[in-house]
């Protein structure tokens, strides 16, 4: 996982990378919310969803404590960190202001 990821956050488009869990109630309401966002920016944006429970290591890597935390990278480097739920017009003002 850990080469894939490098190779995905290494795009020149905003990558919103989205750490979950299936047992978090915030993590449920903002999935429709990140749909709603993918919809409205199509190509503008990559949005990856990933497991914590199921990738460790990478939420351990990105010091992850709590879900959901959003991170957006940019030519491999992070831009932006947010924990918890933002509404739809924000999270689209914060990618096209790291784009």
């Amino acid at each position: 996982m850990s080469e894939k990821f490098n190779k995905i956050i290494e795009s020149d488009t905003p990558v919103l990378i989205d750490f979950f869990a299936d047992w978090c109630g915030p993590c449920k309401m903002l999935s429709p919310i990140l749909e709603d966002v993918k919809s409205e920016l199509g190509d503008e944006v990559k949005i990856i969803k990933i497991d914590v429970d199921k990738n460790q290591a990478l939420a351990a890597k990105y010091q992850v404590r709590g879900v959901p935390t959003m991170l957006i990278f940019k030519n491999g480097k992070q831009l932006w960190r947010q924990s918890g739920v933002l509404q739809k017009d924000d999270l689209i003002n914060t990618i096209k202001s790291n784009s």
